[in-house]
């Protein structure tokens, strides 16, 4: 499938899926980077291109403001969710298509919650039920900005929803991945809400929130469980498995239950881990900041990163769950914000050596995509 800067209203199109050769999914750090800089890196360039000219087509100059800097300065999030595409094969390309705009999704309200001036819930529900509309084919579009002071994107939100839509419409397994889909968005979604309220509400509300669920996870803290909600990675997983027309309503069960808590709550703990200096600043919530001391954000995060071994040990295609897992310490450990604050620069030297070579090499991979992308 070629796409040119000229057939953006494409975007919102049904798929046209177009199998050109056997895809396998790789086993090896070698090959997973051969894979991700040739078939998964070109592909969400493509994407974030054209919608960063939706982007620019917005009427309202917030609006517009906060969906350019969301593809600006969180590429990332959507090259790192678009490996899962490696998963799902020859159907690589509808799955990067929908995980680049469904993360573009998630940055973009992100991003209007972060510098809203209201604070208030009931906005940040409405905006964020393009989340959960976003995974359910035919769902109608409401106004998400119904209590948002700025409204006007120009149908900005509405193409990214439905072109998570067309995706999932095609995808064979849909209705026995839905429930697991929705049950990782409601977290994420409520994450959403109470993180973003007035300053003196967010513990309480998440505090109380954690104490609903806490029979549902293993032991742990609430400012964990919390990060363990804000991560999309289970969503992306379960959607490039769903391609496979024998994927079983158990395995996605299993799909989900390896990714929320562990590979999710290592992913997030670890995105606030390197943001620490930047959210004092800017006065946003950082959950690193709830731990006694470095040393014990270093025993966490090896716990979560043993548990989550041995959760995704128990999946398909066991090699590569194990490979993100040590790919996701690389990556953001080698984020230059890391060396620009010193407790945290130390404390991930104390957590790559203990974690050996093969996060190593994805550390002085992940400064090289680094540098590509600047």
């Amino acid at each position: 499938m070629i796409f040119t800067k000229s057939k953006i209203s494409e975007l919102s199109e049904p798929v046209v899926n177009q199998k050109t050769s056997s895809m396998q999914v790789p086993s090896g750090y070698g090959v997973l980077m051969l894979k991700i800089y040739r078939n998964v890196l070109p592909k969400v360039s493509t994407y974030l291109e054209l919608w960063k000219k939706e982007a620019e087509q917005i009427p309202d100059i917030e609006l517009r403001q906060q969906a350019l800097l969301s593809i600006k300065n969180k590429t990332f999030h959507c090259e790192g969710g678009s490996i899962y595409g490696l998963l799902a094969k020859e159907d690589i390309e509808p799955t990067i298509r929908f995980i680049v705009a469904y993360q573009t999704i998630s940055d973009y309200l992100d991003n209007l919650c972060d510098r809203s001036t209201s604070l208030d819930p009931e906005d940040f529900r409405s905006i964020h039920q393009a989340c959960l509309d976003a995974l359910t084919p035919g769902a109608e579009c409401i106004d998400y900005y119904q209590f948002h002071q700025e409204k006007n994107d120009g149908g900005y939100l509405v193409k990214l929803v439905k072109t998570c839509q067309s995706v999932l419409k095609s995808l064979p397994s849909y209705a026995k991945i839905a429930p697991c889909l929705h049950e990782l968005a409601d977290y994420y979604c409520d994450l959403q809400v109470h993180k973003h309220v007035k300053i003196q509400e967010r513990i309480p509300r998440l505090k109380t929130w954690f104490e609903e669920h806490r029979h549902q996870v293993p032991e742990m803290k609430w400012y964990e469980f919390s990060a363990c909600t804000g991560s999309t990675l289970g969503i992306f997983c379960l959607v490039a498995y769903g391609w496979d027309r024998n994927f079983s309503k158990e395995l996605a069960v299993k799909v989900k239950n390896s990714y929320f808590p562990w590979v999710q709550g290592l992913h997030i703990l670890l995105d606030y881990f390197i943001d620490q200096e930047e959210d004092r600043i800017g006065g946003d919530l950082n959950f690193c900041t709830y731990y006694n001391s470095q040393k014990e954000i270093s025993e966490r995060f090896l716990y979560f990163l043993k548990k989550a071994d041995q959760a995704v040990s128990q999946l398909p295609n066991k090699q590569f769950h194990l490979m993100i897992n040590r790919a996701l310490l690389g990556v953001y450990l080698a984020d230059k914000k890391v060396n620009e604050q010193v407790d945290v620069k130390k404390t991930a030297k104390q957590i790559l050596r203990l974690c050996g070579g093969s996060s190593l090499f994805f550390l002085w991979n992940g400064l090289i995509m680094a540098r590509i992308r600047h």
